[in-house]
């Protein structure tokens, strides 16, 4: 266990050049006397590390020195494969870097680590898009990713669902998020950040314009706190159905998991069926939801749901009378 500190403390020293032993301890999940050990250990051993004392002190390494890539773990190792993502390196236009990075890797890794490895790439394959949905088409891709990695400002010319459909707009990308097959970026636009969806982007021109983060931005927070936000505002109301078992193990097929959990939570009755309370998107939404489970449920409310799909079914049954 204090091998694989000792390994991970050197390794941070050497990708992130000066740390304070309060920034290693906490790095390291140990106390800073454990870190002031460490380090002596490192130093005994005839690593060149050494510290400053003072406000703008710390551990470093000597310049120019570099260790080896060893010490991984045979998980350690094939999780490093298993995180090389082609299709969408590919897409974001770093497939040979990929490929480059996984070569140079491969060769630094003992003979049996690297067997591990190439077995992982032939058991693994990562398919992000959804089932029957093609993946986003995404031309101007790698500009947006130019434009995050250069903190570049970017022109757009945007296609949205509401009206005016296609507005034009300036952007200061800060991150770029891959959900689902489809590519997302979080851009500032107006001092506000916003999520735009990058397949939805006409036309692209960088700016000669250079610009910093809102501080303290975190893309994975973000992009939590966003998608949070957005399912609290994607259910407008509530039903009120009667439904079957078949009906609910349906539901798995095709519905969001608080639909699921909400036919679950229904208190179930003699034949089996579950009388429960599900969230709504909106009328339409719900009516081609709830149509695909046939006769395995039973609106009982609101009144209008429950007569549109009446109307539905008795149209399907003179349409095959």
């Amino acid at each position: 266990m204090r091998a694989s500190r000792l390994l991970s403390l050197l390794l941070l020293l050497q990708n992130r050049g000066r740390m304070t032993a309060v920034e290693l301890a906490a790095e390291l999940e140990v106390s800073v006397r454990t870190v002031y050990r460490d380090v002596q250990a490192l130093i005994a051993a005839g690593v060149p590390l050494y510290g400053e004392a003072g406000h703008e002190g710390g551990y470093a390494l000597m310049d120019g020195y570099r260790t080896r890539l060893t010490g991984l773990t045979a998980d350690e190792a094939q999780t490093l494969f298993l995180a090389g993502l082609p299709g969408p390196a590919a897409e974001l236009g770093l497939g040979s870097v990929l490929a480059a990075a996984e070569l140079k890797l491969e060769a630094a890794l003992p003979a049996p680590l690297r067997d591990q490895g190439r077995r992982i790439r032939e058991c693994f394959h990562l398919d992000a898009p959804g089932w029957y949905r093609e993946a986003d088409e995404v031309p101007h891709l790698p500009a947006v990713a130019a434009a995050v990695w250069q903190r570049r400002a970017i022109w757009v010319r945007y296609r949205r669902w509401y009206a005016p459909q296609v507005v034009e707009r300036r952007l200061e990308p800060c991150g770029i998020v891959l959900k689902a097959g489809r590519w997302y970026t979080v851009a500032r636009a107006d001092d506000e950040l916003r999520t735009y969806r990058i397949g939805q982007i006409l036309a692209l021109e960088q700016l000669d314009e250079v610009f910093d983060p809102p501080a303290g931005f975190d893309l994975a927070r973000h992009w939590q706190a966003h998608s949070a936000a957005l399912q609290e505002r994607l259910w407008q109301g509530e039903a009120e159905i009667r439904i079957s078992p078949v009906g609910i193990a349906r539901l798995q097929d095709f519905a969001a998991q608080a639909v699921i959990d909400g036919a679950n939570r229904g208190e179930p009755e003699a034949d089996g069926w579950r009388r429960s309370v599900i969230p709504v998107e909106s009328l339409e939404h719900a009516e081609s939801e709830l149509l695909r489970l046939g006769p395995e449920v039973e609106v009982l409310a609101p009144t209008e749901l429950r007569e549109r799909i009446a109307a539905s079914t008795r149209a399907m049954a003179v349409l095959y009378d």
